[in-house]
């Protein structure tokens, strides 16, 4: 069994994307590579939880490919028709627990909306939320059309308070995203928001001591050239994808950087932390009809946090 931590070691603060590709063909070997290198993490082995593609040298943001966002995803939200009010459908991808009450709520998505909404159409930012300001590393996502295709999706895998954290990385993922335009008012209808908070993170015995569509893990490996590298994949990642636990690791490699053959013996050096995380989704219409008070007739007279908090 893993040694548990309840959040990664406190560290300076790294943002990561995720983004949403087509499954790539992986074989046993683990010879296919996704995008681009990994970055190289300084320190000890106790270094950020991060993913891997690469980091901008001047701000230190990493933009990474974590291919957690396929088409397959789906709202897991529904409207209470009497209260106006967004509640869970189910439990989140990659927690296990069906009777722990969840941290992640829709109210998360909404002020994720409201935060947006108010920067594309100039309004002062809204009020700060009363859903809990506990600190978790957390990723906001972007997804537009029937399709759901990734818009943007950055997060941190050091531990913010949430009511900044979400702020931050709702302007972030939507507007910084380097591998898209940032987003604009007309796209705003064709939206869809999710919020994802990474907790139980563990140190794992072996680079097999996880469960797939249970546990997100994050690896730690010297590569061929003796420099440190990290990768993670979220917890929904292995499943959506099809892979075992083998091609998962395998592919983590690739996209860290690792280009040698991958062998058994390598695999045993791999430093393996495992997390679990709660996930929510909802789309622009849900968020309209929950801030419905602060619309009429379909114009905006008012932010939607000023009303919706007040």
């Amino acid at each position: 069994m893993g040694k548990r931590r309840c959040v990664p070691p406190l560290e300076p603060k790294l943002a990561a994307g995720c983004c949403g590709v087509k499954k790539p063909k992986l074989s046993g070997s683990g010879t296919h590579s996704h995008g681009n290198q990994a970055t190289t993490v300084p320190g000890s082995s106790s270094g950020p939880l991060q993913n891997h593609q690469h980091v901008d040298g001047n701000n230190g943001r990493e933009n990474v490919s974590d291919l957690t966002l396929g088409p397959g995803n789906s709202p897991i939200t529904r409207m209470n028709p009497t209260s106006g009010a967004l509640s869970p459908l189910s439990r989140p991808n990659g927690t296990a627990n069906s009777t722990k009450n969840l941290v992640v709520t829709a109210e998360m998505c909404c002020y994720c909306f409201d935060v947006l909404y108010c920067h594309l159409y100039g309004f002062p930012q809204p009020r700060l939320p009363r859903f809990t300001n506990d600190p978790y590393p957390l990723f906001v996502t972007w997804k537009t059309g029937r399709d759901k295709r990734l818009r943007g999706c950055i997060g941190t895998f050091s531990a913010m308070n949430l009511h900044s954290g979400l702020r931050e990385y709702t302007l972030t993922s939507a507007l910084k995203d380097s591998r898209f335009p940032p987003l604009t008012r007309e796209e705003l209808p064709k939206l869809f928001c999710s919020v994802s908070l990474l907790t139980n993170f563990e140190d794992a015995s072996d680079y097999l001591d996880w469960e797939v569509g249970i546990h997100g893990i994050r690896i730690e490996f010297i590569n061929e050239k003796g420099v440190k590298r990290t990768a993670t994949y979220l917890p929904e990642v292995a499943k959506e994808q099809d892979w075992d636990q083998i091609q998962t690791i395998d592919s983590l490699l690739r996209k860290g950087g690792f280009k040698a053959p991958i062998t058994s013996d390598f695999r045993k050096t791999i430093k393996l932390t495992r997390y679990r995380s709660e996930k929510v989704t909802i789309s622009y219409a849900e968020y309209m009809a929950s801030r419905q008070h602060c619309f009429q007739n379909g114009t905006l007279h008012a932010p939607p946090l000023y009303n919706h908090y007040s």
